[in-house]
């Protein structure tokens, strides 16, 4: 008898080039033997319905999207206590989460790894009981990511966030902060922050250190001081492009578990989807949490 897939799809992805692959990515699933039903979706948090109201009834679950469609289907198994494997079809505009997988970035090729036999035990983020799967940031650019149009993403993928966010830099918004995690506490003003379990953030490899491995049970978190000069600032970019290794400007570390108390509410970004405004925030690893095929 046939295994029941869902395939969840968000059409406006990636220049909804969906379109483009349905028959051959369906052919696929078919092949495989699996019995497929096809969602597309029509609204912000529609795919986090539909996991929770019908994927207990699916063997696999398989997205194709950007990382908030992922997001949201991880969301959804973990709202509903769910332990259902799931596939994905990159189809956004950067994609981090698949690259650090090594998932194709053809979508015919995802399709074969969606419905495989090679499932990884990932490790996701809880954040004040809500999930994400593997970046949550404030700060500088983080707004970017969720108030950049959907057309600017198609058309220049991550050069569109760079675009925006250098808008930004004239008026810079920093936040005081008291972060505590395994027994450390210190308190200092932040520009930016992510705690993250990704090889690459906004399609910039290196972003998130040396030795990042998506099973561990720990996250890389990187934050970054408020520069009190342009000196400053200009040290602070070149370690994000990789020019410099280390800067006391910005704090790393890596630990399961983290607190954030903040003097005001601060935005934040879970997988570049608004995640609400928050004054304190727990972000802990839910190690090997979700199985993904890979």
């Amino acid at each position: 008898m046939s295994e029941k897939l869902l395939f969840i799809i968000n059409p406006h992805s990636g220049k909804g080039q969906i379109k483009n692959h349905l028959m051959d990515i369906v052919d696929n699933m078919v092949k495989a033997g699996f019995e497929v039903t096809i969602y597309s979706t029509q609204e912000r948090e529609d795919a986090v319905r539909k996991v929770m109201e019908d994927g207990a009834g699916y063997d696999r679950i398989v997205c194709s999207g950007g990382d908030g469609t992922l997001d949201e289907v991880m969301t959804g198994l973990m709202r509903a206590e769910l332990d259902v494997p799931i596939g994905y079809i990159p189809a956004g505009s950067t994609n981090d989460f698949a690259n650090s997988l090594g998932i194709p970035k053809d979508m015919v090729k995802a399709s074969e790894v969606a419905v495989g036999a090679n499932p990884f035990s990932c490790d996701i983020g809880d954040f004040n009981e809500d999930t994400f799967v593997y970046v949550a940031a404030f700060g500088l650019f983080t707004e970017v990511s969720y108030k950049t149009s959907q057309q600017l993403k198609n058309i220049f993928g991550h050069v569109a966030y760079i675009m925006e966010g250098v808008k930004q830099l004239h008026d810079i918004t920093s936040y005081r902060m008291k972060v505590e995690y395994d027994g450390n506490t210190f308190e200092d003003e932040f520009i930016y922050g992510m705690i993250t379990n990704s090889i690459s953030v906004g399609g910039f490899k290196g972003m998130t250190g040396d030795d990042v491995k998506l099973d561990d049970g720990v996250f890389e978190v990187c934050l970054i001081k408020m520069p009190k000069n342009p000196i400053e600032l200009n040290e602070i970019l070149a370690c994000l492009a990789n020019m410099i290794n280390d800067s006391d400007l910005i704090y790393s570390f890596k630990t399961d578990e983290v607190h954030f108390q903040a003097e005001e509410k601060v935005a934040w970004t879970l997988d570049g989807e608004f995640g609400g405004e928050h004054e304190e925030v727990t972000i802990r690893n839910l190690n090997q949490r979700v199985k993904i095929f890979c």
